[in-house]
């Protein structure tokens, strides 16, 4: 009893220190708020003003074929998904960097949660362990998610909590809740259409395995699909009755030779993925080798190494399942049935931050059963993973890379003064980019004929291609980036090369761009917002007015009107 108490008691400190470096490793947001770094792929170059723009469009509950003038003459309004996801309310309630960090701290406190519930739960249940529990469901907490993801990945462990409870029989309101407001912080398509279907299979093995229907078990995956599909309605009725075609009817995934194949298999596997980074390579993946080795050499193999061989074997399955996805055999299959270019399969490696530190999880297990050499080494990983972690806090790492800023990145107080030099209502023309991403301009009011979504009318994508057709033709690169993929509709110079980053300390200058201007102004469009000097505007009928810069911003804006 006396032990117990005891054990009981260190796992209550260890838990309040995990909170203590959540707090600490979430501070940043808070103290710096607009002059924080944070990540700009996928997240300030997109998704922060997407929520800005949707929200100030009005267009937040708007119909099924409502549009968003403020985006490409009018950008469906579907391309923003929907208005019943957390994350989209946050930014509607409060400041896009308050919403962000408020939203930072959600994921990383639920993350935590639901992996320390699910080992106490389901994996690890002995009480000598809790340094474990404790130490894992923080490292998983800390790892580098994709911020608009929210709990699509990293939320996980909480559904995977609740989904075995209710498959023992032992459920109660909590999990059924949980399964219910996940999906309101979560993506189907981004995370738990996987991870549903990963639910499925284990219940057809339960099926297959006891001969038993398990009907509780296969009603709540029910369940949480259905409250999935009903928020999600716009995507779903989009893919049942769309009719128009959209950007992605172009997509050319399948495009990998073999060896390529093989190479990107062993690139996922070592170092992951840029939107599920775990950042496993050089602490976790020796662990989980080290005890394997122990698993493998176990004469009868228990619960613990029946677990951890599966997910070690899984973890692999997974990489090269994404890997083959892109191997250019599939191509053919693909072209025959739209779904598979339209909807990206490959995604089952979203699976991996779960199956990996679960795994790791398992491995700290099988070590702490060994000598007392071992179970030192499974507490000097936990620590140095955390340790690696936490040294990949955004601010550190954004700021040691040099990337602007939150502020310095839209710079609001110098895009209002380009808003006040022009001088005009700013839904009464239309703007484009060159060398930073047009969402700079959107973020600041503008309204852009560029953009960068997900989906938009294939018809818009055919004539933008009109205005820079020439300078895909220089490069075999950017043509191919943007006839088979597209998502990113800019105006691209084959003198800059995919590349969207040209600060006020760059020198570079375009000298012989080839921009299709009547196109440009056809479509609306009056100026052009350049981050470098264009040498040979007159031959493009472009005027440069006037340049802008200030401290408060990483950029230098030329601004040309078309003649």
């Amino acid at each position: 009893m006396q032990d117990s108490l005891t054990f009981r008691k260190r796992e209550q400190i260890s838990i309040w220190i995990a909170v203590l470096l959540l707090i600490l490793y979430l501070s940043p947001l808070y103290i710096l708020g607009e002059n924080a770094h944070i990540r700009v792929h996928d997240n300030l170059d997109s998704n922060i003003a997407w929520y800005k723009v949707l929200v100030r469009s009005g267009e937040l509950f708007g119909s099924i074929n409502a549009t968003i003038p403020q985006v490409i003459n009018g950008l469906p309004r579907n391309a923003y998904g929907t208005e019943f996801s957390g994350i989209v309310w946050l930014h509607a309630l409060f400041s896009s960097m308050t919403a962000y960090a408020l939203s930072q701290t959600i994921t990383r406190a639920f993350a935590f949660l639901g992996m320390y519930l699910l080992l106490k739960r389901h994996f690890l249940q002995e009480k000598e362990f809790y340094l474990i529990r404790v130490g894992v469901a923080l490292t998983f907490a800390l790892t580098p998610f994709w911020p608009s993801g929210m709990l699509s990945t990293l939320g996980m462990p909480l559904a995977l909590w609740a989904f075995l409870t209710i498959r023992e029989g032992k459920a109660s309101w909590k999990e059924w809740l949980t399964l219910a407001l996940l999906p309101f912080y979560a993506s189907f398509v981004l995370g738990f259409f996987f991870f549903l279907t990963a639910m499925a299979l284990l219940w057809l093995r339960d099926l297959a395995a006891k001969k038993r229907w398990n009907v509780p078990f296969l009603g709540s995956i029910a369940f949480m699909t259905a409250i999935f599909l009903a928020i999600e309605y716009r995507l779903v009725l989009s893919l049942l009755f769309g009719e128009e075609p959209t950007s992605r009817n172009e997509f050319v995934s399948s495009t990998l030779g073999f060896w390529h194949t093989i190479r990107l298999v062993f690139k996922n596997y070592l170092f992951g993925h840029t939107h599920v980074m775990t950042l496993h390579t050089y602490v976790i993946l020796p662990i989980l080798f080290i005890a394997f080795i122990f698993a493998v050499m176990k004469s009868e193999k228990g619960t613990v190494e029946k677990r951890f061989l599966f997910l070690f074997v899984l973890n692999f399955v997974l990489s090269t399942w994404y890997a083959f996805w892109f191997y250019k055999g599939w191509q053919p299959l693909k072209e025959q049935f739209a779904l598979l270019n339209t909807f990206n399969f490959a995604r089952f490696h979203f699976l991996r931050p779960l199956v990996i530190y679960l795994d790791f999880a398992l491995a700290l297990q099988i070590l702490w059963r060994q000598t007392k050499k071992w179970r030192n080494l499974a507490m000097v990983a936990l620590i140095l993973q955390t340790m690696l972690l936490g040294a990949f806090n955004e601010e550190i790492r954004y700021r040691i890379a040099g990337t602007p800023s939150f502020k310095e990145f839209y710079a609001e107080h110098l895009f209002h003064e380009i808003k006040e030099y022009i001088g005009k209502p700013q839904s009464s023309y239309r703007v484009a980019s060159i060398g930073l991403h047009p969402v700079i301009a959107q973020y600041n009011g503008f309204y852009t004929l560029d953009t960068y979504n997900n989906f938009y009318p294939l018809s818009y994508k055919h004539e933008f291609r009109k205005i820079i057709a020439k300078e895909l033709d220089k490069s075999p690169e950017l043509k191919d980036y943007f006839d088979h993929w597209g998502n990113r509709v800019y105006i691209f110079s084959a003198e800059l090369g995919k590349h969207y980053d040209f600060r006020k300390t760059s020198h570079k200058k375009i000298r012989h761009l080839q921009l299709n201007t009547a196109v440009f102004k056809k479509m609306g469009g009056r100026y052009l917002f350049s981050s470098v000097p264009i040498m040979n505007a007159q031959e493009n009928h472009l005027r440069l007015l006037k340049t802008f810069t200030d401290s408060e911003s990483v950029w230098k804006i030329y601004l040309y009107e078309v003649e």
